[in-house]
């Protein structure tokens, strides 16, 4: 048996409209930023279900849904669960509770429904009344206490105190996880009374079960000398405090009393679980995997009930590479089960990319905006062969997506490197606006953008994350081959088709010019586009080239001094030491391209700012080639240095249109930076 569905309403940031989260057997993790609901899905499960711990849970006023002003505000809760794949123990010790198909043959359901309703005061205190009904729409009977046991859910809070859970102390963590254990009480019982010490061996010792052991060690301690010594002095004080009549003594013992099973608990109670060969005192990061550890108990093989575990960030504490080990012991935990009935179900909620990225993404629900999203196959867009891919190249610099308020993709180190600081250059900067990077390196970048494009938008709604596809056009101008060396000769253009074809386009290759040539990027855009994914083409050649070109040339001598620069810094054949002298000469060569580039177009009849934008471009893919990542942090500095020292130099106005589309569309859904200095170098 496992929760396939969790339906929520009027509970914390739920509102009427209400939020159905969709789970999968075995492991699933909850993932998105702060307050973005994956405490409250965990808190309704432990309202709907229980705990284990038999922790007492009470609704309270805050836990009904504040409307906006002018709305009346909520006066009930409903929490709804449907559990599928009931095992045959499943099936009987629910009988009464099932929900059965129309059909001959449907396998039967559990349905739950727990709601809570304001009913005024009681003793100048809110009233608040719960119940608990199977059936479809909480129609059937109330579930009794004890099949509600057996649902109980073991749960892992956050910010957990491990060392403190796991020390002795009155309703200890650790009491009540051994104290769930099967066969707790086995053993020989003590008698205290009738017992001689002195004939009491090692044998007999080892017959004694935990209540024999505790016993027999109280009888120790009173027959300890010191321990007599004490009493005597007590009971010598006691008879002149007493009056006529009186026949008081005392007696010194480990205290245990009322029934068995109230002093095996006492017993426990008085255990710490601790790390051995610890060198001093443990960190918070170790005591916590001790801690989780010690919960995996209550997940044993042989376990009878629904075996549910609730983690609230299991990251907690933890640094990278014990995350990445946690996450696959518990997934180990689950595969080890097979088909076999009862099989653990693991809900987890996560702030980490390290969890999220070695989850199989069939497994992750995306909580936004009071909406959950399941990216498991048939849920989102994707392919199922994209899954597989993504299960390969989704690693943790990636995984950032789930957990951002906005998205681009891009294929390249140069666009991973430039594009936060344009954004940052144009009141845009992506880490206020809660914007993620995602560098596909040219592989697979609709496949990333498919995660957010559900394929039954009107039934699970549009997931609101902007996410911004840059992407290259590649399509040279006419006089891009001959000037990048694709050819000899500008009039020698080889095939498009059949043997010795190029793999190159150029814009004469599209007839009529602007119909077909945009025919070309209106394709490229459809593979990843709509709902809230968009995608944005160069819109000339590639990003170095629009750069250079858009604007009648207005970033061109940007563009080539940092190439030049990436060539000296690599190549070290440069006799000039300081960055300044580089910089100068390099703003020289670039007036020598310039007039190099006029005379071409005027020779060719070609176009003067393409020419230019070209030569430029050609330093990065002939010759001593400039290295495009490298190139792209010294533009950063360029940029970053004329925005600062030039209040007049607009950034915004010289970059290609397509990269201020993408910036602003991935930082719409907050309100630009206020003005004022930019931040960082």
């Amino acid at each position: 048996m496992y929760l396939a569905e969790l339906t929520i309403t009027n509970f914390r940031s739920f509102g009427p409209d209400g939020i159905t989260v969709k789970l999968r057997e075995g492991l699933t993790a909850l993932v998105g930023e702060n307050d973005s609901g994956k405490s409250a899905v965990i808190d309704a499960l432990r309202f709907l279900l229980g705990t284990t711990d038999q922790e007492w849970l009470r609704f309270s006023d805050d836990d009904f849904h504040k409307a906006p002003a002018g709305v009346s505000e909520s006066s009930d809760i409903t929490i709804s669960g449907t559990f599928k794949k009931l095992a045959i123990g499943d099936k009987s010790g629910f009988a009464e509770y099932l929900t059965y198909g129309l059909r001959q043959g449907d396998e039967p359901v559990l349905h739950l429904t727990l709601t809570a309703k304001r009913m005024g005061t009681r003793a100048g205190r809110p009233y608040i009344a719960t119940s608990l009904r199977s059936g479809k729409n909480g129609e059937g009977p109330n579930l009794d206490h004890n099949c509600r046991l057996l649902l109980a859910a073991t749960y892992l809070r956050p910010l957990r105190d491990a060392e403190r859970e796991l020390s002795s102390g009155r309703n200890s963590r650790l009491s009540m996880v051994l104290n769930s254990l099967g066969g707790v009480e086995v053993g020989d019982l003590f008698d205290a009374a009738s017992a001689d010490l002195s004939s009491f061996g090692a044998d007999d010792i080892k017959k004694l079960g935990l209540l024999g052991l505790g016993d027999f060690f109280n009888k120790l301690i009173e027959s300890h000398s010191h321990i007599k010594k004490g009493k005597l002095k007590v009971n010598s004080h006691l008879e002149g405090l007493q009056l006529h009549g009186d026949s008081l003594t005392s007696s010194i013992s480990v205290s245990q009393n009322g029934s068995d099973s109230q002093r095996l608990r006492q017993l426990l109670e008085k255990l710490t679980l601790n790390l051995n060969n610890a060198p001093g005192r443990m960190g918070l990061g170790s005591n916590n995997i001790l801690f989780i550890a010690c919960e995996l108990i209550l997940q044993a093989d042989d376990q009878d009930n629904f075996p549910l575990l609730l983690i609230e960030e299991p990251e907690a504490h933890v640094h990278a590479q014990r995350q990445l080990r946690l996450i696959q012991y518990l997934q180990k935990i689950v595969d080890s089960r097979g088909d076999k009935a009862n099989k653990p179900q693991i809900i987890i909620t996560t702030h980490s990319p390290n969890l999220a990225s070695e989850i199989d993404l069939n497994n992750l629900v995306i909580l936004r905006s009071g909406k959950a999203f399941s990216t498991a196959d048939g849920e989102t867009e994707l392919e199922s062969n994209d899954y597989k891919f993504l299960a390969r190249f989704l690693d943790v610099t990636k995984a950032n997506l789930f957990f951002a308020r906005g998205v681009m993709i891009v294929e390249g180190d140069a666009e991973n490197i430039l594009m936060p600081t344009l954004a940052k250059c144009i009141r845009k900067d992506f880490t206020e606006h809660g914007v993620s990077m995602v560098n596909v390196g040219g592989v697979g970048l609709r496949r990333y953008a498919k995660i957010f494009m559900r394929n039954n938008p009107d039934q699970d709604g549009i997931q609101s994350t902007p996410v911004a596809c840059v992407t290259d056009l590649d399509v040279m101008p006419n006089c891009g081959p001959y000037i990048v060396k694709n050819m000899v000769d500008e009039s020698d253009w080889p095939p498009t088709e059949g043997k010795g074809a190029r793999k190159w386009r150029v814009k004469r290759d599209f007839e009529p010019k602007d119909k077909e040539l945009n025919k070309y990027k209106e394709n490229i855009i459809s593979k990843a586009n709509g709902q809230c994914v968009k995608s944005f083409v160069a819109d000339e050649w590639t990003l170095e080239f629009d750069l250079a070109f858009a604007n009648d040339n207005a970033l061109a001598e940007e563009v080539y001094v940092a190439a030049q620069l990436a060539i000296w810094d690599e190549n070290d054949n440069f006799s000039e030491k300081t960055l300044e002298e580089k910089f100068e000469k390099a703003k020289m060569s670039y007036v020598a391209i310039t007039e190099e580039a006029r005379i071409l177009a005027e020779d060719k009849n070609w176009s003067t700012n393409e020419v230019l934008a070209c030569k430029v471009y050609a330093m990065y893919v002939t010759g001593t080639k400039a290295s495009k990542s490298i190139a792209a942090q010294y533009l950063c500095g360029i940029i970053l240095d004329k925005v600062k020292s030039d209040k007049c130099y607009d950034l915004r106005a010289k970059l290609p249109g397509y990269l201020v589309d993408a910036i602003d569309f991935v930082t719409s859904s907050l309100n630009p930076a206020p003005e004022g200095e930019i931040r960082g170098s």
